[in-house]
């Protein structure tokens, strides 16, 4: 198996054990491990793909916690902001992106994480919800970094373990689906991509399964915790690959 594969393995499988665990987060694990190898448009693909297919399995692992109503305005904005954010990829500076969002998250993340008490945000109501859904939705035309800002706003919002699966889950798939929906039309994704999902799928279907069996023996607030860690690391890897390319420029 050449280097390339052997890259695309290691990250689908560290990927599919962490969306197994959390619910989101495939494309942010995948693409720190990808970005030191992998071609940046197949990479934004196999993701996309690989992410899909996670939260296709996670479908039938874990299911308990949904409602409706809280999920509506997350896909309701999330459906608008995926074609947006895959409009706007190719006038992007990926390095420059990352870079911010990187920032972004670990500053956050732990400040969250380290807090006594995390502050609980009531304002905003289904409105808020669908900005947010919105930008994940972006976020997810963008790369496939749908969950990010979902997470932290669910987490925010206080809800409990299984419905802050839930939505993350279910809105993830349908942002992911849309988004390579938005792939393939734009000729993103391209016929000589697909072969290499031989390798994703197998290498992440083991990992997922285990991630949902970890994920069912977590307490609330470990889950939180999780959460906070995923994305702190998350935003460390973005940053340090934004950085080498930024130098360069």
């Amino acid at each position: 198996m050449s280097d390339e594969l052997l890259l695309l393995a290691g990250g689908a499988a560290l990927a599919g054990l962490v969306q197994g665990i959390s619910g989101f987060a495939f494309a942010m694990v995948a693409m720190s491990v990808w970005v030191w190898g992998i071609e940046p448009r197949l990479a934004a693909v196999m993701a996309v793909c690989g992410g899909l297919v996670g939260q296709l399995i996670a479908v039938f692992t874990v299911r308990r916690g949904l409602r409706l109503s809280a999920l509506l305005p997350f896909l309701a904005g999330g459906l608008v902001g995926v074609p947006l954010g895959a409009w706007a990829l190719p006038h992007l500076d990926p390095a420059a992106f990352k870079l911010t969002l990187g920032l972004f998250l670990v500053v956050c993340c732990p400040t969250m994480l380290l807090a006594h008490r995390i502050p609980r945000i009531s304002a905003g109501g289904r409105w808020a919800d669908g900005l947010v859904g919105l930008c994940g939705g972006v976020m997810g035309g963008i790369g496939g970094f749908s969950g990010v800002l979902p997470s932290l706003w669910i987490t925010l919002r206080g809800w409990d373990k299984d419905l802050q699966r839930s939505v993350l889950q279910n809105f993830s798939l349908v942002a992911l689906a849309a988004t390579l929906a938005s792939y393939v039309v734009s000729g993103m994704a391209t016929p000589d991509m697909w072969p290499k999902l031989a390798v994703v799928v197998p290498a992440l279907l083991l990992p997922a399964l285990i991630g949902a069996r970890i994920y069912h023996g977590l307490s609330p607030a470990a889950f939180r915790r999780v959460v906070l860690v995923l994305l702190t690391g998350a935003g460390v890897a973005m940053i340090s690959a934004a950085l080498p390319a930024l130098a360069r420029v």
